[in-house]
């Protein structure tokens, strides 16, 4: 069992009550995301909520898809979430639609309706949103709402058949019109909707509400425990008088609500990602700037550090906000040691080692990953002339600053101790190249025990560096909630040549950067383009 499943949280405290006092005898849970977006970070906690849940304790999870609105679905948002799902590493026991079940649900209407629960209503959604009330006033009832049941039977058998346009009559709950919880002032359950349906074509003409649907989709299922987000907190009353009133299931299924997962810095409305892809903000659902499942596993996320952020939040009855820098922080300790490192130097400045010969190069031999020796070494070309980053060199050293500047010997990694000794400029200010010497007696792996240096700094040999181009990611929204318009920075960089051994999608560490991967779309041996996965650096403390 792993730590995930041996979890306890207030979810499986109730749980465990329901299973002591004999409610259940199984626990069965389900993902029931609706087809008409891809799933982003906030879904992941559920899915990782709902099938760990099932799995501490040996029940069942289905993957149902809510398509009861055939407008917004597409076959696309299928496979994509089949996809994300199975990349967190998780397997369904069902795979289901709530399509499915259109003729119980109608059966369920029908029987509301004989019961005097449910009436055919003529007016407008304009109108019934004024009859609604407010929060503090009660709604008005509809002058509908007395119809016999058998007219009710005969207007809801004609919406069925298609007498009626789009809009123009709806089946409404009978509850309460003065309920202090507006979702109980006669809800609309079915309505008119004139569109074919991927799953059941044309047979339908009137489609039920998700919170009419939602419920009996659970009972039918034998779904023990519903796990939903605190928006559905006060929809439950409603979801426990649908299938209290239709009265098919002896033993109803129980909804349980949590937060749903808010990070700063980011946006998780389906509504509004679907926007920024539809009017070219984003390269697409998988643009490694998006929070989506897909745009984290092209950005070089792991689902493994996914599945870890969802436990160390927790599960909380109250909603939050939590720093993405905890998100960052968890695919970095996953990544340290996973990865190889390589040489890759930003804002390149070259260097000429006066006293290494000409015509001369040869291989230094660099671990993989420091912390882990079973990755083992490769080989980095090492010449007179190099570069080292831009980062790695200043002209008038502050305090503490041990890397290259006049005067001073710092490691070449790999390699030798180097001393810078000229900064030679151009005409304009900028620098043309470093001079410095080497000391060949110093080579790492020789053995040498003389002096120590502070500063050791990578390179990348000029004969052979790989031209690459990085896209560096900030995120979506500043720290005000407005859109941030530099969400993404083009960067040319040169590399040791084992990059471009690469397959997209594989990760590295870029030493004294951070971890970067091969964009699984645009990367070649041609073009080798990288995405910055997290810096190694983070202000968050644990």
């Amino acid at each position: 069992m792993s730590d995930a499943e041996k979890t306890t949280n207030f979810i499986h405290s109730m749980i465990d009550k329901d299973l002591e006092d004999g409610v259940y005898k199984e626990v069965y849970t389900r993902f029931p995301p609706e087809p008409n977006g891809y799933l982003h970070i906030g879904h992941a906690k559920s899915i990782c909520l709902n099938f760990t849940t099932a799995a501490k304790y040996g029940g069942h999870v289905n993957l149902r898809y809510d398509d009861t609105n055939p407008v917004k679905e597409d076959v696309e948002y299928v496979d994509s979430i089949e996809e994300d799902v199975k990349w967190l590493g998780f397997q369904w026991d069902k795979r289901l639609w709530a399509s499915d079940y259109f003729d119980t649900m109608y059966e369920a209407a029908v029987e509301l309706i004989k019961k005097g629960k449910a009436f055919v209503c003529d007016l407008s959604g304009e109108e019934i949103k004024e009859y609604r009330g407010t929060l503090t006033e009660p709604g008005k009832e509809s002058p509908y709402r007395n119809r016999s049941v058998e007219e009710n039977l005969q207007l809801f058998e004609e919406m069925k058949a298609g007498k009626y346009k789009d809009g123009e009559k709806v089946l409404r709950a009978k509850i309460d019109m003065a309920s202090p919880n507006i979702n109980l002032r006669d809800p609309i359950i079915y309505r008119i909707a004139h569109t074919p349906h991927h799953n059941t074509g044309d047979k339908w003409c009137i489609y039920p509400m998700y919170d009419f649907a939602h419920p009996i989709e659970d009972a039918i299922e034998g779904i023990t425990h519903s796990i939903c987000t605190l928006e559905f907190e006060d929809h439950r009353p409603l979801y426990d008088w649908v299938l209290r009133e239709v009265g098919f299931w002896p033993n109803p299924p129980r909804q349980i609500e949590f937060a749903r997962l808010n990070l700063t810095g980011t946006v998780m409305s389906k509504r509004y990602l679907k926007a920024m892809v539809d009017d070219g903000t984003v390269e697409g659902w998988d643009d490694p700037r998006m929070p989506t499942i897909a745009g984290i596993r092209r950005r070089g996320y792991t689902p493994e550090a996914v599945r870890n952020f969802c436990e160390m939040i927790g599960v909380a009855k109250s909603n939050s906000t939590i720093e993405y820098s905890v998100l960052e922080g968890c695919v970095r300790d996953d990544l340290k040691e996973k990865v190889e490192s390589r040489n890759v130097v930003f804002d390149p400045i070259k260097v000429v080692i006066t006293n290494y010969p000409e015509t001369q190069s040869e291989l230094c031999t660099i671990e993989n990953n420091a912390q882990v020796p079973e990755m083992g070494t490769r080989q980095v070309p090492f010449s007179r002339e190099l570069y080292v980053d831009g980062a790695d060199f200043m002209e008038v050293p502050v305090k503490k600053y041990f890397r290259l500047f006049p005067g001073n010997e710092v490691r070449f990694k790999g390699a030798y101790f180097i001393t810078c000794n000229e900064v030679v400029k151009n005409e304009d200010g900028s620098i043309r190249e470093l001079r410095c010497t080497y000391d060949p007696e110093t080579k790492s792996g020789s053995g040498f025990e003389g002096r120590k240096v502070k500063g050791t700094i990578h390179f990348v040999d000029a004969k052979t560096a790989v031209p690459i181009r990085i896209r560096k990611y900030n995120y979506l929204l500043n720290e005000d909630g407005t859109p941030n318009p530099n969400t993404m920075e083009r960067i040319d960089a040169l590399a040791e040549p084992s990059v471009l051994e690469a397959e997209p999608g594989e990760r590295f560490q870029f030493f004294r950067h951070g971890y970067y991967v091969a964009d699984s779309k645009l990367f070649t041996k041609d073009t080798p383009v990288f995405n910055e996965i997290v810096g190694l650096k983070s202000s968050w403390k644990k």
